[in-house]
C-alpha cells in the first residue's frame, strides 16, 4: 500500500472520543479526508507517512500537550499547518502555540464555519503568499493608525494578559481596558482575538512586543 495520499488529510488529536469523533464528522461533511487519534503520540507514530495536509489538535492533552507536539513538528514537519483548539481563558496558550508555529488557533466555542474555513486558509497557505504580503501592508496601515495607549493594550492582549493584568501594568480601570479593547478591534478589522494575535504574528508583534508604560 503506497504511503502517497491522493489528497491532503486533516488530522485530527483529541484525548475526548466525543470532541474528537464531532470534528471529524463535521470535517468529513465539508467533504474533508479526515483521520482522528487520540493523543499526540499516536499521531506521531504515522507521521513517516504523511506528506501533506493540516493537523487539527487540542492544546491540553495528557502523556503530551498540543505545545509539546508542536515543537516536535517544528523540527521534523515544519511545513505542516498546525491549527490548535484551546480552551475559553486560555489565550496565554494560544499565544505560545503561535510562536512555537501553530498558523491558526481556536477558542472553545467556537463555529463550524469558522473552523472549516481555518483548515482551508491553512491548506491553502502555500498558495496565499503574494495575499499574505498584501494583508501584512494592510495590517501595517492599521497599526500605524492606533494611538500609543490602544497600541499598549493590543501589547497586552497578543501577550495573552487577562484585561485586569493590563490594566494594572497601565495604571488604568478594567473598564477602560475593555474600551481600549474594543476600539483596538475595530480599527484592525478583527472578528475576534484570535484574528488580532493571528495579525500580531504577521506584522511580527509576538516576536517581541513593545514594553507598555503607564
Amino acid at each position: 500500500m503506497s504511503t502517497m495520499q491522493p489528497e491532503p488529510a486533516i488530522y485530527v488529536i483529541d484525548d475526548d472520543d466525543a470532541v474528537r469523533q464531532s470534528l471529524e464528522f463535521l470535517l468529513k461533511t465539508a467533504g474533508l479526508t479526515v483521520q482522528g487519534f487520540e493523543s499526540a503520540k499516536a499521531f506521531l507514530a504515522i507521521l513517516p507517512q504523511v506528506n501533506s495536509g493540516c493537523v487539527v489538535t487540542d492544546v491540553r492533552m495528557p502523556e503530551m500537550t498540543g505545545i509539546d507536539l508542536l515543537r516536535q513538528l517544528r523540527d521534523s514537519n515544519p511545513d505542516l499547518p498546525v491549527i490548535v483548539i484551546t480552551g475559553h481563558g486560555d489565550i496565554s496558550l494560544a499565544v505560545e502555540a503561535m510562536k512555537v508555529g501553530a498558523v491558526d488557533f481556536l477558542e472553545k466555542p467556537f463555529d463550524d464555519d469558522q473552523l472549516i474555513a481555518a483548515v482551508r486558509s491553512a491548506l491553502n497557505r502555500d498558495a496565499g503568499a503574494g495575499k499574505r504580503k498584501a494583508e501584512l501592508v494592510a495590517i501595517t496601515e492599521k497599526l500605524a493608525a492606533l494611538s500609543n495607549r490602544e497600541r499598549q493594550v493590543l501589547d497586552g492582549l497578543v501577550a495573552g494578559n487577562a484585561n485586569k493584568t493590563i490594566a494594572f501594568d497601565l495604571g488604568i480601570s478594567p473598564r477602560t481596558v475593555e474600551i481600549y479593547r474594543a476600539n483596538v478591534m475595530t480599527k484592525m478589522a478583527a472578528n475576534s482575538l484570535s484574528d488580532l494575535v493571528r495579525m500580531a504574528m504577521l506584522a511580527d508583534i509576538l516576536a517581541g512586543p513593545g514594553k507598555a508604560s503607564a
